[in-house]
Parts: structure tokens; C-alpha cells; sequence
């Protein structure tokens, strides 16, 4: 039996510290793939901050909520992106544009990880901008390197 195609709808979750030390991830199906937490809705009707709080939890093993991420530490930037799918996953997609919602998700310390397997092979925490440097993705790239302006109107 065939899977469904993924609901075009998804979360970017920058996992960051106080210092913006940020979390990257490298792809399983591609080498060399630095990104941060992504992963779509499970069901049409998933509120998308439960969509990046479960993404979180598979690909990290860290859980929002928990005794060392509160809830409160997820924020929603409010931010929605528009982009075509990379050629490579298109196939897992029906035809269309992908929506993107930002997030991020401040962490008290460079935490341990556990990794999805099929998912990712490797993590690295770097500071912000080298964290930017080594993302595939431009739209990654650009959340990393907005976070300090974003975190700043968040705090004011």
C-alpha cells in the first residue's frame, strides 16, 4: 500500500541557546545536508506549535515541555514561508506549494541529542552564523540568521 502524500504544511523549529549556539542536523538521504528540525502536519487538523513540539521530540529527543524545556520556550515567530519543494523530496508531496511556519525553540545549554536514525546521522551545535554557513536550505539559512533580530522585537 502506498503512503499518502505529506500534507504541505510544516514547521522549521531552530533550536537555539541563550548564546545562539544553534542545534543542526545532517540528512540520512543526503550527506552534507545541514538543516535544522523540519517535519510536517500528521493530520490536517494538528495545530501546527503541536506539529513542531512532536518534530522536536523525534528528530532531538528533546521534549518541549519536559523538566528542561518549558512550553513557553517554543515561539511562534509568526512567519510563514511560501517555497517549491526541492527537486529530491517532490516525489512524497502531492503537487503544490509548501507552506512553511517558523519557529523557535530556546534550550538553557548545548543539550544532548538523540537522533532519528532514518532521519539524521549527525548534529553539531555552532554559533549562529556558522550554524547558517553549513544549511542547504536558503530558507534555513535565513531563519538562523534572524534569530537575534527576531529574539530582540520577541523581548521588547
Amino acid at each position: 500500500m502506498q503512503k499518502p502524500p505529506k500534507i504541505p504544511e510544516s514547521v522549521l523549529v531552530v533550536i537555539h541557546t541563550p548564546e545562539l549556539d544553534v542545534l543542526i542536523i545532517e540528512r540520512a538521504d543526503h550527506k552534507g545536508f545541514w538543516q535544522s528540525v523540519t517535519g510536517s502536519k500528521d493530520s490536517i487538523d494538528e495545530p501546527i506549535a503541536e506539529t513542531a513540539a512532536r518534530e522536536v521530540a523525534e528528530e532531538t529527543g528533546i521534549v518541549i515541555g519536559g523538566a528542561m524545556v518549558p512550553e513557553n520556550a517554543l515561539l511562534d515567530w509568526h512567519h510563514r514561508i511560501e517555497y517549491e519543494i526541492y527537486p529530491q523530496w517532490r516525489h512524497r508531496y502531492a503537487e503544490g506549494v509548501m507552506h512553511n511556519t517558523e519557529f523557535s525553540l530556546l534550550v538553557p545549554h548545548c543539550l544532548e541529542v538523540t537522533l532519528a536514525p532514518r532521519e539524521h546521522t549527525a548534529h553539531l551545535w555552532l554559533p549562529f552564523r556558522e550554524a547558517a554557513d553549513r544549511c542547504f536550505s536558503w530558507s534555513n539559512r535565513e531563519a538562523i540568521l534572524q534569530l537575534p533580530e527576531r529574539l530582540a522585537a520577541h523581548n521588547r
